[in-house]
């Protein structure tokens, strides 16, 4: 069905084509709570909208439900790091799913355009505000109106505002534990950074990733080869191997702090001679790309950073509590978790 050339169809004509009245098309059609309406109701006004190419008014609807429908994501330097297209990538998904536009700007880490980009949201009438962090830490936030929407994405406030985080205490407990439960018990875990254990306002997270380490080496009686590193690199990860190797020969598995580091940890090991999983075990956190790809893939675990952007969007528009959530972190099971070789030492 057309219409006349040059009119756009109205909330009368889909009303008309789907046989219910105009309340019942502008209930359904912007998804408001309490409506008795059927199933079918729903369908045949959908339908016809699609088939008029219907669109609603944002401005008109704006001001009738007073929503925009939009959510501000402001970033520290989001669009700089690796991790910036999966949370980005959530954020989308879920505004678009739920009929949402998106409204973006960046920081750069200082707090006066943090201010300022706020402000922009805020003159924006935007309906909540995501902050998302690549590093979480504790973060101090500019004065907001109290009514404001906002969610903290890999991050904490001082505040106490609703935070998404990732559960890197389960994360660690698990990671320790698929080495244990492989039967390792001289194990080497690269990447204690004590200045970031002991600093929320550096990170509020990797604390619990060795807390939760520690948790299962303990319950298994086991005690693991801590060493304390500046920096998670690559670079780190190689030297560290070779040191470890030539102090502990008796080693059998690593767990480095991040994929970086086990990359490093592969290049030694390889010059080595060792056999990954055969000859040693490594596993890892993050699940960077290059993960998957190494050979043998690399078992680490994922930081959720997608469904950080997504719980972000839902929590700000009522699909879930406004309320602080930690998210888990998937274990990627690929090849370099094996038994320990033959003849290697195990004593705890």
């Amino acid at each position: 069905m057309s219409n006349r050339a040059g009119r756009h169809p109205t909330l009368a004509d889909v009303a008309r084509v789907a046989g219910v009245s105009k309340a019942a098309v502008s209930m359904i059609l912007n998804d408001r709570p309490g409506s008795r309406l059927s199933a079918d109701a729903s369908e045949r006004v959908r339908a016809a909208a699609q088939e008029l190419g219907y669109r609603p008014n944002p401005a008109a609807r704006s001001l009738r439900l007073g929503t925009t429908r939009t959510i501000g994501l402001v970033s520290d330097e989001v669009t700089l790091t690796r991790y910036a297209s999966a949370m980005i990538r959530g954020v989308l998904k879920a505004a678009r799913e739920h009929d949402h536009t998106v409204l973006m700007a960046e920081s750069g880490g200082d707090s006066r355009q943090l201010h300022d980009a706020f402000q922009h949201m805020l003159d924006h009438r935007v309906d909540g505000i995501i902050l998302g962090l690549m590093a979480a830490r504790r973060m101090e936030l500019p004065s907001l109106p109290d009514q404001t929407r906002l969610v903290i994405a890999n991050g904490i406030t001082s505040a106490g505002h609703p935070s998404l985080l990732p559960d890197e205490r389960t994360a660690g407990r698990a990671m320790a534990q698929l080495l244990l439960d492989a039967g390792h018990r001289r194990i080497g875990v690269i990447g204690v950074i004590p200045n970031t254990i002991a600093d929320l306002s550096i990170s509020a997270t990797i604390g619990e990733r060795f807390a939760g380490i520690q948790e299962a080496f303990v319950a298994a009686d086991a005690e693991p080869i801590l060493v304390e590193v500046q920096k998670w690199e690559a670079d780190i990860g190689y030297a560290i191997t070779h040191q470890l190797m030539t102090e502990h020969p008796d080693v059998t598995a690593i767990l480095a702090a991040n994929d970086a580091v086990a990359f490093g940890v592969y290049q030694a090991l390889g010059e080595r001679g060792l056999r990954i999983p055969d000859d040693f075990s490594v596993a890892s956190f993050d699940d960077e790309v290059l993960a998957n790809y190494h050979r043998p893939g690399l078992t680490t675990a994922h930081l959720p950073y997608e469904t950080m952007g997504r719980h972000g969007v839902e929590m700000l528009i009522g699909v879930r509590p406004l309320e602080s959530e930690l998210l888990p972190m998937p274990v990627m099971i690929r090849d370099s978790v094996g038994a320990p070789r033959a003849g290697a030492s195990q004593v705890g």
